[in-house]
């Protein structure tokens, strides 16, 4: 058992944590100022406190009072998820949306022209090439989901699986086929860190620019610029070998697939460069404004899972 870790009252660098651990069952709680989870034969796990960016929480986690006001205070994303991370059901925010950019990122979504330039930049980014001219926003939109569907192919084809369609029933977890169990573990994966990226940088997940009207909608934006470069990939590998426990495989492969990509590094900058193309200048900060925490490359830890 490792020894608890004290919090610091203010939230650690993104820089210094993890990406995301996984508790499946037991209790999150606090003991000696550090995390800790106890499964039901009283076994203790601690969980550093402050080098973890997102915890989330599987069907059979409970969470105590003590537990929240501790993530709240040290900068630690909670997300409760469905079984195998098929649904996103809620997260809790840590420390809250900085005012100067969330008006910001308001303005870039609710003016037409700005929001257009975002898009062209989201698909430049994803696709390694400039969109189109001339083309709407809903016209992009239909484009890009024609590559999408194009890349999943060439993918299962590559690692010999099965595919039909991006399908599955998630009341019926069971009864999807082992490509799109893999899939839905390992976009869980990648919506958590993005999540936590979102929220570190002071910006507001339910405003996107693609996707809109949903309480993610700006991490489907950013984790798709992501998405076929580090977990789809992993998912469709996993799916390959037919495993007994597919979506913990998933989660211990996406681990060293952020790792080795660096990728909790390059949220938060991606994020910039994608909003900045909008055109509108940036307001200043607050004086009293809390800066937001860029991670640098070169220290840049794994994701962890518990179960």
């Amino acid at each position: 058992m490792t020894e608890p870790i004290l919090p610091s009252l203010k939230p650690t660098m993104m820089k210094d944590r993890v990406s995301v651990i996984f508790i499946e069952k037991g209790n999150l709680d606090v003991l000696d100022g550090a995390f800790v989870v106890v499964d039901k034969n009283g076994v203790r796990t601690h969980i550093p406190v402050g080098g973890v960016a997102c915890l989330m929480l599987e069907p059979g986690t409970r969470v105590s009072h003590a537990a929240v006001t501790l993530a709240s205070r040290v900068g630690c994303l909670l997300v409760w998820i469905g079984d195998g991370g098929v649904r996103l059901y809620a997260s809790g925010q840590p420390g809250g949306a900085r005012a100067d950019r969330l008006l910001y990122q308001a303005k870039l979504a609710l003016d037409d022209d700005a929001r257009l330039r975002v898009v062209r930049k989201m698909y430049e980014m994803r696709f390694k090439e400039k969109p189109p001219e001339r083309r709407s926003v809903e016209q992009l939109r239909g484009i890009e989901g024609v590559r999408v569907r194009k890349m999943y192919e060439l993918l299962a084809r590559q690692y010999g699986v099965t595919w039909k369609s991006r399908n599955y029933d998630y009341s019926e977890w069971e009864s999807g086929d082992m490509s799109n169990r893999c899939l839905s573990s390992a976009t869980a994966c990648l919506y958590g860190i993005c999540e936590a990226a979102i929220l570190a940088a002071g910006y507001a997940p339910a405003i996107g620019f693609i996707h809109t009207g949903k309480p993610q909608s700006f991490v489907y934006d950013i984790a798709d610029i992501f998405k076929f470069e580090t977990v789809v990939p992993v998912a469709f590998r996993i799916a390959s070998k037919n495993p007994k426990e597919p979506e913990r495989e998933v989660r211990l492969a996406c681990r060293d697939a952020f790792r080795q990509s660096k990728l909790l590094s390059r949220i938060i900058p991606s994020i910039e460069q994608i909003l900045s193309a909008g055109g509108i200048e940036k307001p200043k900060a607050h004086e009293e404004a809390v800066p937001i925490a860029i991670p640098n490359k070169e220290n840049i830890g794994d994701a962890g899972h518990r179960g």
